[in-house]
């Protein structure tokens, strides 16, 4: 073991940083030295007995601790040899014992692992050691290993289905054969020739995959096969060839050639279908690889070369004609095409694409062509992000696997024990020929047990509830948000972005007098653009505008892009800063002619609600009544102040998505209460509600506050979810039990959501929880039935119904049962590929 190591230290900056860190490092009893190389950012501690290293958890929690922070690397790769649960326990197991590992996911369906470490103490070359010297190998994953991958799953099952057809050639006349009763040696040793090709040509992956685990100390499922077969077939072939011990010994002698034949066909047929299935719960990902281009047409020293995807930099321009899939994101520079967005977006209409614009690779260019400049490549494109978050969330294990877990980890082993006493039961206890039987039972006992039952129950419906996710768009971060997602009975939606679409109009712009009267101010006759009619409403949203021109609010933007389309002219303004609470406040010069007046003065222009206004000292009161009004229509009043008074009144009015009340409707229906959360005045949030066809809802919310509510609906039992553009509403995002970002496709919050629904509607929510309670719902059918088929089958393999009775379990029966349970338990979670989202189902049940 090392007796020194390095620990990649992040956030300190100064001298009085490594100080901490060493003192608080020093402190921990065992520990020599502990000295930090700030340039480095690493922090080197020696130990004092290195064969007793201290955790390294505990170096960690004391850096942590003192305000920094540890680097640390989450690696992905393949692991090969896998077969059961066991296999799985044994991976993690080993990979948990290297210094430096911090948290370890192994996969059985993916035959993948994902080990989180620190990266100056261990790396991959030590995890393919480990793993090698537990009988397993470790490959890296790139893009051409992936695909080599696919093709090794591909050789895999045809080499599967020979094995299954010589197994199958052969056992059929064994089947034949001891059912005739011909003189011993005659038939016996034709059954023995017949057997020895399909127990050592058909059956060796499962010895040698046993063998390899007997080395390492531990035991998996092949070592019951392979312990039963073995078993059948030298006790067979010592009858055969040796008789004569046999009578001597008061036993007549019988051989069962087509036991271990049989056993190892049927598990054969068992593995082909289980591997042909297992194959289709990647689909989602195979899919998703399928959009990347391969090839890219790139402008270099002025010349067009055709090069493949992974050789594009970034700043390359790129050429795109139609019928092209764009290969990388990046940004138009020019040309016009349109745009099939509809993998990102869900959106079936074509994007129009020209100068300006921003494109995605893996969309598919229709009509036109363009010029594009590479912005982002390889893993940094959205689809390679979406990608990447549908793999780690197929690899994750949910909350619910780890009794499955701790059951896998001593599985074999019992069922070891489980049948020695079966054999010696029998064997002792039973009067008459009681060899044979005990024989039978021990084989029996070993065949029918299924740990690879308990470890595909999981994994298989993550694999394929995730990837059905993806398929519509919904981005689960992993199984334990899947998991969460299943026990929700609350939503808590944001209202603007995410009910309404989050693009305010102005409706009607209201210059107002001293006493609060309207005195100008034309409602807008359709309802989607104000018609100015006087010259004093053009000046105040030339100014209003102008103060709004660096604003990011959705409300400024549409102030400004209305300003523009009338032709005014907006000036920059100065002083312009951002108003806690939902305003602005800015300084705005126009020009004396502009102004009616002799000389350029400055404006101070205060936008905001009146809550913002009035907490200002600005008197708000007289329009009391007009707000209200406003605010009773489903609009929102924006108040307009020009140096201390009250001008102008807005108008705004944001619609309610197409398909938000149907969404919201369907939530109810599945037994979920819905919050709405605003920063509307309370008439204009309750008129909003009442559309959206919402009861409960929250008005005048600054941003700082939804956390607290969030808090509050949690205190009253209610596990939550919180729907927001995933930005804005990031720490309510993180506050609630499951964190949902609604987004566009393009623009993906990922480190504060759980879920980000790539689509940006409504209806993705009620999928998303759709998708959860059909996965957690198919899981627990899956362990149910894994544990049910072996806690009955075992003892009924034992016998323990034949005192009262009932039969006695022929080994081959048992082989069938076996394989069927675990094929069983693929196939249930593959019916989750086919469950239709939509108004089909309530969520409740298939």
């Amino acid at each position: 073991m090392p007796k020194k190591i390095d620990i990649p230290v992040t956030g300190m900056t100064c001298a009085a940083c490594s100080s901490s860190v060493e003192k608080a490092l020093k402190k921990i009893e065992g520990l020599k030295a502990a000295a930090v190389n700030l340039p480095a950012e690493r922090v080197t501690v020696e130990f004092s007995d290195s064969d007793n290293l201290i955790s390294i958890q505990t170096l960690i929690d004391a850096i942590i601790n003192e305000g920094y922070g540890v680097q640390t690397v989450k690696k992905d790769f393949g692991v090969r040899g896998m077969t059961c649960a066991a296999c799985v326990s044994a991976v993690e197991k080993s990979l948990k014992e290297i210094y430096g590992v911090l948290g370890v996911t192994v996969n059985l369906v993916a035959e993948k692992a994902s080990v989180e470490y620190v990266p100056t103490i261990t790396g991959f070359e030590n995890f393919k050691k480990i793993i090698r010297d537990a009988g397993y190998t470790a490959k890296e994953l790139t893009t051409e290993v992936m695909d080599a991958e696919r093709n090794r799953r591909e050789e895999e099952y045809r080499q599967l289905k020979n094995q299954l057809v010589v197994s199958a050639a052969f056992t059929i006349p064994v089947i034949a054969g001891s059912m005739i009763d011909i003189p011993l040696l005659s038939n016996w040793i034709v059954l023995f020739l017949l057997t020895t090709p399909v127990q050592f040509w058909s059956g060796m992956r499962f010895h040698r995959a046993a063998l390899s685990a007997t080395r390492h100390g531990t035991t998996n499922m092949n070592t019951l096969i392979s312990i039963g077969t073995n078993s059948a077939y030298i006790y067979s072939v010592a009858a055969t060839f040796m008789p004569r011990l046999f009578f001597e010994g008061g036993i007549t002698p019988h051989v069962y050639f087509d036991t271990s034949a049989t056993i190892i066909t049927l598990i054969l047929f068992g593995r082909l279908l289980e591997a042909r299935a297992k194959g289709r719960t990647s689909e989602a990902i195979r899919k998703l690889l399928g959009m990347q281009a391969k090839k890219a047409t790139v402008i270099r020293d002025d010349k067009e070369s055709i090069l493949p995807v992974e050789e594009v930099m970034v700043g390359d321009i790129v050429i795109v004609r139609p019928g092209e899939r764009i290969p990388v994101d990046g940004d138009v520079i020019d040309g016009y095409s349109t745009v099939d967005e509809s993998m990102l977006t869900g959106e079936s209409l074509p994007v129009e694409k020209s100068e300006g614009h921003k494109v995605f690779g893996g969309t598919v260019n229709k009509a036109g062509s363009f010029r594009m400049r590479a912005l982002k490549i390889g893993s940094e494109t959205a689809l390679s992000q979406i990608i990447r978050l549908v793999e780690e969330a197929q690899g994750s294990k949910a909350p619910i696997q780890r009794v499955a877990d701790r059951v896998a980890s001593v599985f074999v082993p019992v069922v070891i024990v489980v049948a020695i006493i079966t054999f010696s039961a029998w064997m002792f206890f039973m009067p008459g020929e009681s060899f044979a039987i005990a024989l039978m039972n021990f084989i029996a006992v070993l065949i029918i047990a299924c740990p690879c039952a308990l470890g595909l129950a999981t994994p298989t419906a993550i694999m394929v509830g995730t990837g059905k996710g993806a398929e519509n768009g919904i981005i689960i971060r992993d199984a334990g948000a899947l998991e969460t997602c299943y026990k929700l009975n609350t939503v808590v939606m944001d209202k603007t972005g995410t009910i309404t679409k989050g693009e305010p109009e102005i409706v009607d712009i209201i210059r107002v007098n001293g006493s609060g009267l309207p005195v100008t101010g034309i409602a807008n006759e359709d309802a989607t653009k104000p018609a100015l009619a006087t010259d004093s409403s053009l000046l105040f949203l030339q100014m209003a505008a102008s103060a709004e021109k660096l604003s990011e609010h959705p409300f400024g933007q549409a102030v400004v892009r209305y300003a523009v389309e009338k032709g005014l002219k907006l000036h920059d303004p100065s002083d312009f800063a951002v108003m806690p609470g939902g305003g602005i406040k800015a300084k705005v010069r126009l020009s004396a002619d502009e102004q009616r007046l002799d000389s350029e003065t400055d404006s101070e222009v205060i936008i905001g609600n009146e809550r913002l206004i009035s907490g200002l000292g600005i008197d708000t009161a007289s329009l009391s009544g007009l707000s209200q009004k406003i605010a009773g229509e489903a609009k929102t009043p924006v108040f307009m102040a020009v140096n201390g008074k009250v001008e102008v009144v807005f108008s705004i009015a944001d619609k309610i998505k197409d398909g938000s009340a149907e969404a919201i409707r369907e939530l109810k229906g599945m037994g979920i209460d819905v919050i709405m959360l605003t920063g509307d005045h309370e008439s204009t949030a309750r008129a909003i509600a009442k559309d959206a066809g919402i009861e409960r809802f929250f008005a005048g919310v600054m941003p700082d506050e939804k956390v607290d509510i969030i808090k509050k609906v949690k205190t009253e039992g209610k596990i939550t979810a919180m729907v927001g553009d995933g930005i804005n509403d990031a720490p309510a995002l993180a506050a609630s039990d499951i964190g949902i970002a609604i987004g566009t496709g393009t623009d993906i919050a990922i480190e504060a959501s759980d879920i980000t629904l790539i689509r940006g509607n409504l209806r993705s929510v009620v999928d998303a929880i759709k998708i959860s309670r059909f996965t957690i719902r198919i899981i627990k059918q899956n362990l149910f039935w894994a544990f049910f088929y072996n806690v009955v089958g075992i003892p009924v393999a034992a016998g323990v119904l034949y005192p009262f009775g009932g039969p006695l379990l022929n080994p081959m029966i048992a082989s069938a049962a076996m394989a069927f349970s675990s094929v069983s338990v693929v196939t249930n979670s593959l019916r989750l590929r086919n469950k239709p989202l939509g108004r089909t189902l309530s969520g409740k049940g298939f």
